[in-house]
């Protein structure tokens, strides 16, 4: 969840650090600091409370020289967001320095240890365990800095990536991970490091993306010398990153996530591109292709996925049961492992995570792993954990994601697990060909009815202007578009702090009807699709209860517009695909309710984009 960055080189290490540590604040931002190694063998930590703005203020007129240094910026787990807690951590001495992602779960036991050995905590955090831990296993053993970071990675159990610092060994980094992503960058004799290839891309294109308990000693003027916490050798794999550095600016809006969600007609081209030609009939997953008769074959399929991810697979329930009559089980990650799950060695699990680094997915791809299932996975960061922990799979290339509350992720999550139902549908002949072909002209038109869809901001101000001071939100959809009114409540809940829920519409009556009154707006996602007639009815009882009423509904509806306070239109398209295009009206509308209401959008409060904790 926290950010990390380090650099060794020629050039000054803070200005490296501080750029950095802003491409990865969507990581976490309750506290920033920063360690910097000086030329008199200085080893100097500076950490405040607050977002890495204020880390800069606090560093104002300080020493910040030095050509090697570590930076961090911080979602809490242990101990409260403080610039006490904040990262990175001394060692007693002040001879070592740290800054962690993830957490050391049997830390009480090991500071408890370490205290009755003399050491003191100025922190509540594990991670300051950790370097003591490290310092004592130096000393007392009498081995080098490297040896111990490995010792100690052995006695710790949890998740980390780690950079360590020594201002005994100033041409030196040692870093590695466990459970949570790390990428080193590799320049002309200089290294950096980061949790993900955002802040390298402006320095080098040359990558290594580590591996589960893989430790690497990095030195000016020598190879990169890799090993694991056995101490095995490796050989480090250098790859080219593929990444474009506009791709992380705001491009002229105000938000990140603004700019995604009007990305996504190309996010969701990207996602199509060359594995869908409807002109030639042609749908084609090549990183599943291996895979496809044991698809086709399985007892079911499992979709496990957190937050958004798992709203996408709830779409891929109904595409693959729909077109492919494959049976699919649609699965909390987060629950998955701890309810001793019935998995059989012909089922077929599909992992999807935006990250592609969300530990609750990655544990319970480990368990399924465990049980002869096959794993495919759908991700959208190159060279993730869940891409290489996975038997094959799809990027989305939807690109990167900066704005915590996912937009674009989402619609080409549905986009890759729509091409998946079609290709099925057409390797097992469960959907006549013409109809089959039909669907394939419909799902390429769809970027340019996106385009279309983000046209109607108008409405949507208007919307948003009414009711950005409720505390409630109903949003109801039926079929396909259940899952959609499930992710904007989602999206309104993360970033503008309005309490909301999703249900099925026919759902309403089994509760949540006792909720509404004049002062309920209810979001109903209602296409002139599906179960049409039986949504109008739903509409109807809400409104004889005299709750406020806004409708997503097909071009020239006439039936509900004329039954609703608001409607906002969205270009007619077949019911599988009105995911793709009811989304979008939803993600404005939570993201101008949380600006009218002076909410951070693009970090919302307690939220981190890459969950990497359990």
């Amino acid at each position: 969840m926290c950010g990390i960055v380090a650099y060794l080189g020629p050039k000054e290490a803070f200005p490296v650090l501080i750029k950095g540590l802003h491409r990865l604040e969507y990581r976490g931002y309750d506290s920033a600091g920063v360690a910097l190694l000086n030329n008199n063998r200085e080893l100097k930590v500076y950490k405040t409370k607050g977002k890495v703005s204020e880390l800069e203020k606090f560093v104002s007129g300080k020493n910040l020289t030095g050509h090697v240094g570590i930076a961090h910026t911080r979602w809490a787990t242990h101990g409260e967001p403080n610039s006490r807690n904040a990262h990175p951590h001394y060692s007693n001495d002040k001879k070592l320095a740290i800054i962690h992602n993830g957490i050391i779960e049997n830390y009480a036991v090991l500071r408890k240890a370490l205290m009755d050995l003399g050491y003191h905590f100025e922190s509540d955090t594990d991670t300051e365990v950790l370097i003591n831990l490290i310092d004592n296993i130096q000393k007392n053993e009498a081995v080098s800095l490297e040896e111990a970071v490995r010792i100690a990675l052995n006695q710790v159990t949890g998740a980390y990536a780690i950079a360590v610092l020594s201002a005994d060994n100033p041409d030196m980094l040692i870093v590695a991970r466990k459970g949570s992503p790390m990428v080193i960058g590799v320049g002309e004799n200089e290294f950096f490091v980061a949790s993900d290839a955002t802040p390298l891309i402006e320095y080098t294109k040359q990558v290594i993306y580590m591996e589960e308990e893989h430790v690497a000693v990095l030195q000016l003027g020598k190879e990169i010398k890799l090993t694991t916490i056995k101490n095995q050798i490796k050989t480090p794999y250098i790859e080219a990153l593929e990444m474009d550095l506009s791709q992380l600016e705001k491009e002229g809006f105000d938000h990140f996530m603004l700019k995604e969600i009007y990305e996504q007609p190309r996010s969701i081209k990207d996602s199509m591109r060359g594995r869908l030609n409807a002109e030639k009939g042609i749908v084609s997953l090549g990183g599943i292709k291996d895979y496809e008769q044991k698809i086709v074959n399985a007892r079911r399929i499992l979709i496990i996925a957190c937050g958004t991810s798992w709203h996408a697979g709830l779409v891929g329930e109904y595409l693959l049961e729909d077109l492919a009559r494959i049976p699919v089980e649609v699965e909390y990650a987060s629950e998955f492992r701890y309810r001793k799950p019935i998995i059989y060695e012909d089922d077929v699990v599909i992992a999807i995570s935006q990250s592609g680094e969300t530990a609750d997915t990655l544990a319970a791809i480990q368990l399924a792993k465990e049980k002869g299932a096959t794993i495919l996975g759908i991700c959208n960061v190159v060279g993730s954990s869940i891409a290489r922990e996975t038997h094959a799979g799809s990027y989305t290339h939807a690109g990167p994601e900066i704005g915590v509350a996912s937009t674009k992720a989402f619609t080409a999550q549905v986009t890759v697990l729509a091409l998946l139902a079609l290709r099925m549908a057409q390797i097992k002949g469960t959907i006549p060909t013409s109809r089959w072909m039909q669907l394939l002209h419909e799902l390429e038109n769809i970027p340019a009815k996106v385009e279309k869809t983000l046209n109607n901001k108008e409405i949507i101000l208007e919307i948003s202007e009414k009711f950005k001071n409720v505390s409630n939100f109903l949003y109801l959809g039926r079929g396909y578009n259940f899952p959609v009114a499930l992710e904007g409540a989602l999206k309104l809940k993360e970033i503008s702090y309005i309490h909301a829920e999703g249900y099925p519409a026919a759902e309403m009556k089994h509760g949540p009807i006792a909720l509404i009154d004049k002062n309920m707006p209810v979001v109903f996602v209602a296409p002139a699709n599906g179960i049409y007639d039986k949504v109008v009815s739903n509409i109807q009882e809400v409104k004889a209860r005299n709750g406020h009423v806004i409708a997503i509904v097909t071009e020239g509806d006439t039936v509900i517009r004329n039954q609703v306070d608001y409607a906002i239109e969205i270009p007619a398209t077949e019911a599988m695909f009105t995911p793709l295009l009811a989304s979008i009206p939803l993600q404005k509308l939570a993201y101008h309710m949380a600006v009218l209401r002076g909410c951070n959008v693009d970090q919302p409060r307690n939220l981190a984009k890459s969950v990497t904790v359990e």
